[in-house]
């Protein structure tokens, strides 16, 4: 077990990670004044300012300076630089590269992007070593030639048909490409030096290695932080994370990873992300660790079976192209921003309403998602949330996250617990993979005890739960499941899992409620199901009623005054000590979920008006449903299974209903049923003695 000791953190780091990590100040320095990559800067700070001492930081910060200002290629100064390659013969360039296939001459051609190059020859055995450059390109640090006695053209062989087509070859030659990443990477001395830190010490570590402060955030926070990396160590993993702008969601799958790419306001085809038939070559999914979709708004495939083959990929990791089925292990990854609160979102709509229309209600689509990262609870980046302590260079960090996802801990959650019995087969398989994804990140050396697990496994269902919730908003009964637990295996206690954001649990209370105050579920005008509350007071008066919270809604406010006129005609039948001439009777509707003004209000509205008259109050969390005519008839309510799993969201215990709903209950999963004291009515005025439990 670790100990605790007086060494730094930057003392430990130097010890344990010799020449592997970089003061992240002198990185953030020279960022400002470089449009470069982080891997790019820190992969020339790694080499040249590997030092405790200050001056030689200097002197090495200046180098890389001069590095970048002579060799970086700026788009602006492209021509200075071919000419100095030209003039000199031979220079040095770092610049982002790809490279295609010229079916017409057999070649691989190189694009350089900044510095506006083409048809650069690129040596077959770079190809073989780094395929990424054939997909989407890489950085890279090039001794680049120019020839001057090179034909311009190749022309076809002499088997060619007469006036064969000539290919334009660049004189710009590579001599040497090598790309901006570690070689290789010893993992038995990374878990090695893992050991030396405690588990509070290593997310610290690795949130400095981002470029993180983490002594400005609190513990929470920092595990969001840490759950943004779960994409770049664990195969397939899909993760959504919406949130306010600002909060750099896009910064580690841009800046940090060269093994990611973002995609750019979403924009793409079935052929640049999957497989592209022409060519016969794989897209961006076999290339890369991860793909992140920035902006998931913005997301539009090109192609009208895109969504579905994206689906396809992300449920199983494999996709139908031709004739053939094609695997690849990448993370998806979908960032985007709210645009309205948290709280007004859960009420009248889902979490993920900012998906364009194509997916917006399509649950199958986003029961592929593992987690779902809630963004508002990360805060808009600041200055002083940028570290300037050491941290690990960010190749060697990348490295650690590509060789990580050869192993798997999905197992590890049986040693200790076994899943509730809410949660199917794709819940079981999203915990496993986030549970997966965070022990490699917190314990890549494998030694955790059960309450490290216990931790872990509670992140994770939350997260997989804020996907089941917006499901169920989106698809009904069909995602009814969504009350999340596990169980210990000696002591066989369960734990439930709950959102934070999820605050409807709490609005019907435990306890008695006062007299005249009705709770009931109907739908809103804006088509969703909610809670409403009807508080009813009894004051001196002369026997007028008034009514506030319907506004000027006419349907509801015509629903109110059914149950008035029933209540005047048929208050002896309750009891003979109602009088409603001495009376006034003050009656509020309260929208809990805001989903808008509902009509369905009169058997409700009658059960509060006896019970204000009578002082006395309905059964301790009791959901009164159903509703009635001006001459007492009583209608069933319509889709009972989605309306009691609302009553259960919201802490109904009790439910009074209808006898004409009974016929409906087949409709109903049996462990949703059981979970309620139900109780049938067949007239308003029985509704009235089994709500307030009269005899």
């Amino acid at each position: 077990m670790f100990e605790e000791n007086s060494k730094s953190m930057n003392t430990l780091l130097q010890e344990a990670f010799a020449g592997k990590i970089v003061r992240k100040d002198l990185t953030k320095k020279i960022k400002e004044g470089a449009n470069v990559p982080v891997y790019v800067l820190e992969y020339l700070l790694g080499i040249y300012c590997a030092t405790d001492d200050e001056a030689s930081i200097e002197e090495g910060v200046q180098r890389v300076k001069g590095i970048l200002a002579d060799n970086f290629v700026r788009p602006d100064e492209a021509e200075k630089i071919k000419s100095k390659i030209r003039e000199m013969g031979s220079y040095t360039v770092i610049d982002k590269v790809e490279a295609k296939l010229d079916p017409d001459s057999d070649t691989y051609r190189a694009v350089f992007s900044n510095l506006n190059l083409k048809n650069v020859i690129v040596a077959d055995f770079y190809i073989k070593q780094y395929e990424k450059l054939l997909s989407g390109g890489i950085w890279c640090i090039l001794r680049m030639n120019y020839n001057r006695l090179e034909s311009r053209y190749d022309e076809y062989d002499s088997d060619a048909p007469k006036g064969g087509k000539k290919n334009k070859v660049s004189p710009f030659e590579i001599e040497e490409l090598t790309p901006i990443q570690l070689p290789h990477m010893d993992m038995q001395e990374f878990f090695d030096g893992r050991k030396q830190f405690a588990k509070e010490e290593w997310i610290d570590v690795l949130l400095r290695s981002i470029g993180m402060e983490p002594t400005q955030f609190e513990n929470r926070t920092k595990w969001h932080l840490l759950a943004r990396m779960i994409p770049l160590v664990e195969n397939n993993y899909n993760l959504c994370e919406l949130g306010p702008r600002g909060t750099g969601k896009s910064h580690i799958y841009k800046e940090i990873s060269p093994n990611s790419i973002l995609i750019s306001g979403g924009q793409t085809t079935v052929a640049n992300l999957f497989y592209n038939m022409a060519n016969r070559t794989i897209g961006l999914v076999g290339m890369w660790d991860c793909v992140a979709f920035d902006e998931v708004a913005g997301i539009n495939f090109k192609d009208k079976d895109g969504i579905q083959i994206m689906k396809d990929f992300m449920a199983s990791g494999s996709f139908a192209r031709g004739k053939e089925e094609k695997n690849a292990n990448a993370s998806m990854v979908f960032v985007g921003n709210i645009n309205q609160s948290v709280d007004v979102l859960i009420k009248t709509s889902h979490l993920f309403e900012p998906f364009p229309a194509a997916m917006a209600y399509d649950s199958a689509f986003f029961d592929r998602m593992h987690y779902y990262l809630p963004g508002w609870e990360i805060p808009k980046m600041r200055p002083e949330f940028l570290t300037n302590e050491y941290g690990f260079i960010t190749d060697y960090l990348a490295e650690f996250f590509r060789e990580m996802r050869k192993r798997s801990y999905g197992d590890t959650i049986e040693r200790y617990f076994r899943f509730g019995g809410d949660l199917n087969q794709r819940d079981v398989i999203a915990v496993r993979k986030t549970v997966s994804g965070m022990i490699k990140l917190l314990y890549p050396h494998g030694e955790f005890s059960k309450e490290d697990v216990a931790e872990i496994l509670e992140y994770a269902l939350e997260g997989r739960r804020r996907v089941k919730e917006q499901l169920k908003k989106i698809g009904g009964m069909e995602f009814y499941d969504v009350h999340f637990s596990y169980l210990d295996n000696e002591t066989f206690e369960e734990h439930f899992v709950s959102v934070p954001e999820q605050g409807s649990g709490k609005l019907i209370p435990e306890g008695q409620g006062k007299p005249g105050h009705v709770y009931t579920v109907s739908y809103g005008d804006t088509g969703m199901l909610g809670v409403f509350k009807l508080e009813t007071e009894v004051v001196g008066g002369n026997g007028k009623f008034e009514v506030t919270g319907v506004g000027y809604d006419r349907e509801a406010r015509e629903n109110l005054k059914t149950a008035q006129n029933y209540f005047k005609a048929n208050k002896k039948l309750i009891s003979g000590s109602i009088s409603i001439d001495t009376s006034n009777f003050l009656m509020h509707i309260a929208d809990c979920q805001g989903v808008g003004t509902t009509s369905e209000l009169a058997l409700c509205a009658f059960v509060a008006l006896c019970g204000a008259s009578l002082r006395k109050p309905v059964q301790s969390q009791m959901c009164v449903l159903g509703n009635m005519s001006i001459g007492g008839t009583i209608s069933k309510v319509p889709e009972l299974a989605n309306t009691l799993q609302v009553c259960f969201d919201a802490g109904a215990k009790k439910i009074l209903l209808p006898l004409s709903s009974a016929a409906d209950i087949a409709t109903v999963p049996s462990d949703l049923f059981a979970k309620f004291q139900t109780s049938f009515y067949t007239s308003p005025e029985d509704a009235v003695f089994k709500a307030l439990g009269i005899e």
